[in-house]
């Protein structure tokens, strides 16, 4: 096996180059470094393209992905997409560092490779361990929480040789028509940045740069598309779609940052250059690189018809701060950079300068990463974590902790005592695990998990029923069999996302958008005629975004949304179901009565007339932003409000008491939110500042305090520049959006 370490003796460090200096500044060893490129060199280190499908293809072999991988590093690319992907735990690691070994010993300057993948809510090597998707991860409320999932994730990462991953998303799910709502940690900017933290400083502990996506304001296109057109204010972006990314860069150093797919009034964000330039790097003071969502460099061309050609495209992108270009479709990648800027540059149209700054940036992270010093990982590591025992039991935690009970009439927890069980659904036998999993995740499905924890003596009858897409009844009457027989019909239904797209059964997810939430096919009808032959019934939910349920809600005694829970998925249902777990899972985003209401969230802006509509008067909301029920009841009281300091040391710490007045412990979210009363410019009419998880036993209390500090009560005035006016604020403390259990306006 190859050293993985350099060692350098005394004699041979004098005689290093600069850039290999590993006592030298970076900045120092950056300049060094540039000044012995060539053009060709330096546009080599800013393109990424896949040595091998993103999809595992037949017949696949990790030579011939080292194969093309050289051919690659032949050409000076510096950056790998997809790489490990396919590889085993124990085959991945000696891949990475085969690749790494060309670069650094067959290449002229021995440049380390940028391995890259996504790690959204996993590694998505083969075999690594999957975690709840996004949007279950932000119902959990958890941010510690995130943490543990995140160390685990980056532990995985960084032992199959992986150097850079495109995650976290940190776009918000205000439109839940959009597929990739599944991505995202939900409508709310305060509960996007916490997750968001959590995940970016964690994964970089682990010497994987992260890739915060996709800036801005992604998914709120019109009518809820992917990627569409944008039309908002400056305001809106500052205030709402803004602060997750501010956050990443300022507070949690990220390294890299992908720019959005969509056009933001009329200028596609991957040549934007107030985006790029102005607000990331002249007023956040981001240092990392900036890549494109995928071929969005072509993009500007063949799609935003923007540029007039694939050369005017490169020019705009790179002029405009666009560091790399990213293209991984297969088989062959069309490389805009590679192809058209040496020639742009020798041609006088656009000046080496902005070529040496992006590869200056793109330098600046395998520096600080210590790619230079040791590229190489450890090959006898990654097949001891790859679905431990540890990362498993972590996979269930997270999965129990992320699935929301939205209602339940007391049919659930199910008695301890044998029974019929009817399993019925297309999602019964199926671990839905959404998008950006990996290959063989070892799922445990719903009725694996049911039957392994089913009471002692109890009777599993199955039938699918329909399917998840396609309208077809002939599954019906069997199904109707079942449900009469039973004691309690557990049905599985929902969705299904795959990041494989135009795969079968795929009905969210990326390029799966919705303008109707329903669910699909015949599942709502079987529900319902379920319902007819047997009351007690179960839904529960495997998705990734808002179901409307206006036709099927009052046929079910109980409905739990589980989202896409990972590879523990089975088990932590069961464990639920059968009470070993109470569930305190709160929603991320809103779930409207019907998908015409859409957008719909917690904190709109005062309106001008009537707030509902003519067809669907009162709350417009099937269930609220931080809904979630347990199978115990909190009690709120005691609410104290102190102030001190002023201005930028302005505190206000907020403290109730929360008693668990039932008879089981658990998890109570208390949630803290926000109103200016009164403002020049109209405010949301309710903000989320703060959360905390608190886990109390049965009969106990529990004090929780909050503090909230100047920047919580700001808001961008007419100049766009923050102001604390004076006047009344309320301060909530909150069960949901919907449920406030105390309330005090104070004065500032």
């Amino acid at each position: 096996m190859h050293s993985l370490k350099t060692s350098y003796t005394k004699t041979n460090m004098s005689t290093l180059p600069v850039y290999r200096d590993p006592r030298k500044p970076i900045q120092a060893r950056i300049k060094d470094l540039l000044k012995r490129m060539t053009l060709k060199e330096k546009v080599g280190q800013l393109v990424s393209p896949c040595p091998v499908n993103q999809v595992r293809p037949a017949g696949y072999k990790d030579e011939d992905v080292l194969a093309k991988a050289k051919e690659y590093i032949g050409m000076g690319i510096g950056q790998l997409g997809s790489a490990v992907r396919h590889a085993s735990a124990e085959n991945g690691p000696r891949l990475a560092n085969a690749i790494q070994r060309y670069a650094r010993e067959q290449t002229r300057l021995g440049i380390p490779i940028l391995i890259q993948d996504e790690c959204v809510h996993g590694c998505m090597s083969f075999g690594s361990t999957m975690f709840p998707m996004s949007i279950g991860l932000a119902a959990t409320w958890n941010d510690a929480l995130m943490e543990k999932i995140v160390h685990a994730i980056g532990k995985e990462t960084q032992a199959r040789g992986i150097k850079q991953c495109f995650s976290p998303t940190l776009n918000l799910g205000r439109d839940v028509r959009c597929g990739r709502t599944e991505e995202t940690y939900g409508e709310d900017p305060c509960l996007l940045t916490r997750m968001g933290l959590a995940f970016i400083k964690t994964l970089q502990q682990h010497g994987v740069a992260a890739t915060p996506k996709h800036f801005a304001a992604n998914f709120v296109g019109d009518g809820g598309r992917d990627s569409h057109a944008v039309h908002f204010s400056e305001r809106i972006l500052r205030e709402i779609y803004f602060p997750a990314f501010k956050a990443a860069v300022q507070e949690a150093g990220t390294l890299s940052i992908m720019i959005a797919h969509t056009a933001i009034d009329g200028i596609p964000c991957s040549n934007n250059s107030w985006l790029m330039g102005d607000i990331l790097r002249k007023e956040w003071g981001f240092k990392g690189f900036i890549v494109p969502d995928n071929t969005d460099v072509q993009k500007n061309f063949a799609v935003h018809s923007q540029a007039d050609s694939y050369e005017q495209s490169t020019k705009l992108c790179i002029e405009a701060g666009l560091d790399t270009d990213l293209s991984w479709p297969p088989p062959e990648p069309r490389l805009c950079y590679l192809d058209w800027l040496p020639k742009l540059v020798k041609q006088g149209k656009v000046n080496e300068k902005f070529v040496n700054e992006s590869v200056a940036r793109v330098l600046y992270v395998k520096f600080t990463l210590g790619l230079f010093e040791n590229p190489y990982v450890d090959e006898t590591i990654a097949p001891k974590l790859a679905q431990c025992p540890e990362h498993r039991q972590l996979a269930l935690e997270s999965a129990l902790e992320s699935m929301v009970l939205l209602k339940n009439d007391g049919m659930l927890p199910l008695p301890r005592k044998p029974m019929k069980i009817a399993i019925i659904g297309p999602s019964a036998k199926k671990p839905r695990m959404g998008g950006y999993t990996c290959d063989e995740p070892n799922a445990v499905s719903p009725y694996d998990g049911i039957k392994a924890r089913a009471p002692k003596g109890s009777e599993i009858l199955f039938a699918e029923g329909c399917h998840l897409m396609v309208p077809d009844r002939s599954g019906f009457a069997a199904a109707i069999k079942i449900a009469r027989k039973a004691d309690v019909v557990l049905m599985f239904m929902g969705n299904s996302s795959t990041k494989m797209i135009g795969q079968p059964e795929t009905t969210e997810g990326e390029r799966h958008d919705r303008c109707n939430l329903d669910l699909m096919g015949d599942q709502e009808n079987l529900i319902l005629e379920i319902a007819k032959a047997n009351p007690n019934v179960v839904v529960i939910l495997q998705n990734g975004s808002a179901i409307t349920m206006k036709r099927w809600l009052g046929a079910s005694r109980a409905v739990l949304e589980a989202w896409y829970a990972g590879s523990e998925c089975g088990n932590a249902m069961a464990r639920i179901i059968f009470g070993d777990y109470n569930p305190a899972g709160r929603l991320p985003v809103t779930f409207p009565a019907t998908t015409g209401q859409c957008p719909l969230y917690y904190n709109p802006r005062p309106h001008g007339r009537v707030a509902d509509y003519v067809d669907h008067r009162g709350p417009l909301e099937q269930f609220a932003f931080g809904h979630g029920l347990s199978y115990t009841k909190f009690d709120y009281s005691d609410l104290g409000i102190t102030k001190s300091g002023q201005g930028k040391a302005l505190k206000v710490k907020v403290a109730c008491t929360v008693r668990n007045a039932g008879k089981m412990d658990g998890d109570e979210v208390v949630q803290l939110y926000l109103r200016d009363c009164y403002s020049l410019i109209t405010r949301p009419i309710l903000e989320l500042k703060n959360f905390k998880r608190v886990h109390i036993k049965a009969g106990a209390s529990e004090k929780v305090r909050f503090t909230l500090n100047y920047d919580d009560f700001t808001y961008l005035d007419k100049k766009l520049k923050p102001i604390l006016e004076p006047g009344e604020f309320n301060i909530m403390v909150s069960a949901s959006s919907a449920d406030i259990r105390l309330q005090k306006k104070i004065k500032l």
